[in-house]
């Protein structure tokens, strides 16, 4: 399995547990806190892959990392989102201030041998 931190250059990218509640929340903001301050970080990728379950708490570890990296104008981009948590996304009004990569495209993209950047083309 994969690691849950990643660093690649300035980009962080965060690997998400099955389900993101309170405790895992908390614990992914720490971290997520302790490297941005040990390295520096432009741009966060939060991987949902694994993701089937998020509640308000892991909307505020997003939005928290977003104010966060707005300061320094850096960016944040959600990943292989599945249908449920791009409901939760679209609901809670995140999809204004990230982007997202649905599940669905990412995968049309990666087969197509396409790099898929968030936007619509």
């Amino acid at each position: 399995m994969k690691e849950m931190f990643q660093m690649q250059g300035a980009c962080l990218t965060i690997r998400l547990p099955k389900e993101l509640d309170h405790p895992n929340a908390d614990w992914i903001r720490k971290e997520t806190d302790r490297l941005m301050e040990r390295r520096y970080v432009k741009k966060i990728v939060f991987d949902f892959a694994d993701t089937t379950f998020m509640d308000s708490s892991g909307i505020g570890v997003i939005m928290g990392r977003y104010r966060a990296l707005g300061l320094q104008g850096g960016s944040i981009r959600a990943e292989h989102v599945g249908d449920r948590i791009y409901r939760i996304l679209q609901l809670s009004g995140v999809h204004r201030f990230i982007e997202i990569s649905r599940e669905k495209e990412s995968e049309e993209n990666n087969s197509l041998g396409v790099e898929y950047d968030g936007k619509y083309q």
